[in-house]
């Protein structure tokens, strides 16, 4: 079923085909789910030992009483934790709640409204503030934007990354340009790992810049890997070489780890952008929550239990990649219907439709009972100028759903594609 080679009645032909294999799937009443990224169930029992754990011990290494109010940092054994976790120093460590996107949006805000260098580097003092989005990307960042007002400017993601020609061309064209939305391992949804060439240069984008722009490094998946580890370069030991370390704002989570809901999040950055951001933290908390730092600690308390714990998700997660994949190779690898990555982790695979099919794609599947990211989200203001990337989050579902759900799938697209076709 190549649709650029076929004639007006062979696609006719092909559209009563599978509207009747569409009805069929509609006579099924199915419901089922590959919207949102989240850990399964399974996944998620896999942390229960946090439960009880600390067995009344509510003293920290240091000394502290989890119990109490303070500790705006947050514990030096979490702290190395999120050392650990994102290949820092623990002195470069803050710790936060359960969210990273909470620190991202707290990160961000600081440095439109307060500015993380004194007031007069606040962003909002300049007209038209951007910030740069590789897409497909992650919808959360251009929330974060839309919130405060930020322009998006958007960059094609490569497979070594986003398309550092274009970065680097817009930034020194536009000193408006304020930041960069990353997410450098298994990035959400394409599954790409950033190059160690795309790492070097996107560190030294603070020279090119200047001293008020950010890189906002999403590492949320840098140890989420489904097979071998892969490591990721290192963006600090880039920016210690290119004298850049101010411009560069890491983040990462145990939430896909341990409980989703109860994870502890972690951002890390130079002295200096810590000074500027626990300026304005320090008003909005007391503290986090010590208790669960600790408790968190205890379950991983150093990097070999940290990978093995994520050994046994890579267990779970794994078959249900193999079956997206596997139905994708079996539908769409013979003809010119669709195209996607093959990630080695994190929680997406992306999938591009033929120009103008996605929307249509989508809400088929949704009317049949499977329900999809919806078409555009990983675009800013949810807008896919091609229409066509769609990403599907197979966590969530038992291995018998996924199956079930991929076949709905590669109908819904099927006949979506030979409906726009004949529509041409």
């Amino acid at each position: 079923m190549n649709l650029d080679q076929a004639t007006q009645d062979q696609l006719k032909q092909w559209e009563t085909e599978l509207a009747a294999d569409y009805q069929a799937i509609i006579d099924q009443k199915l419901s089922l789910d590959l919207t949102r990224g989240k850990p399964s169930s399974e996944q998620l029992s896999l942390s229960d030992a946090l439960d009880g754990l600390l067995k009344g011990n509510y003293k920290g290494a240091d000394g502290t009483d989890v119990r109490n109010y303070g500790g705006l940092d947050g514990l030096p054994e979490a702290k190395q934790l999120g050392a650990n976790l994102m290949g820092v120093d623990a002195a470069d460590v803050l710790v936060g709640g359960n969210a990273s996107l909470t620190l991202m949006f707290q990160a961000m805000l600081t440095a439109n409204n307060f500015g993380l260098s004194g007031a007069d580097s606040a962003w909002n003092k300049e007209d038209n503030v951007k910030f740069i989005c590789p897409v497909p990307g992650y919808d959360r960042h251009y929330t974060v934007c839309e919130q405060l007002g930020i322009d998006m400017i958007t960059v094609d993601m490569t497979a070594n990354g986003p398309d550092m020609d274009a970065v680097e061309a817009l930034i020194k064209a536009d000193s408006s340009i304020k930041g960069i939305w990353c997410v450098p391992k298994y990035s959400n949804p394409t599954g790409v790992i950033y190059s160690d060439e795309t790492v070097d240069r996107i560190a030294a984008l603070g020279k090119i810049a200047g001293a008020n722009f950010r890189v906002f490094w999403d590492n949320a998946y840098s140890v989420h890997d489904l097979g071998e580890f892969k490591p990721l370069a290192s963006i600090k030991d880039a920016c210690s070489k290119h004298g850049t370390e101010d411009s560069v704002l890491q983040f990462g989570s145990t939430s896909k780890i341990t409980f989703a809901g109860a994870g502890v999040a972690f951002m890390a950055a130079s002295a200096a952008n810590l000074v500027g951001f626990k300026k304005v933290l320090g008003t909005l908390t007391i503290g986090p929550d010590k208790v669960n730092q600790l408790r968190t600690v205890a379950l991983l308390p150093n990097k070999d239990a940290l990978l093995g714990h994520m050994q046994k998700h890579a267990e779970v997660l794994a078959p249900r990649f193999a079956a997206v994949l596997e139905s994708l190779a079996a539908n769409f690898g013979d003809n010119d219907m669709g195209s996607w990555e093959s990630p080695e982790g994190g929680y997406f695979v992306s999938f591009d439709t033929r120009p103008g099919v996605a929307v249509a794609a989508a809400k088929l599947s949704a009317d049949a009972g499977v329900k999809l990211t919806p078409a555009g989200a990983t675009f800013p203001y949810g807008k896919d100028p091609a229409n066509c990337n769609i990403r599907i989050a197979p966590s969530v579902p038992t291995l018998a759903e996924v199956e079930a759900a991929m076949k709905v799938f590669a109908v819904c697209v099927k006949l979506a594609s030979v409906r726009v076709a004949i529509a041409a």
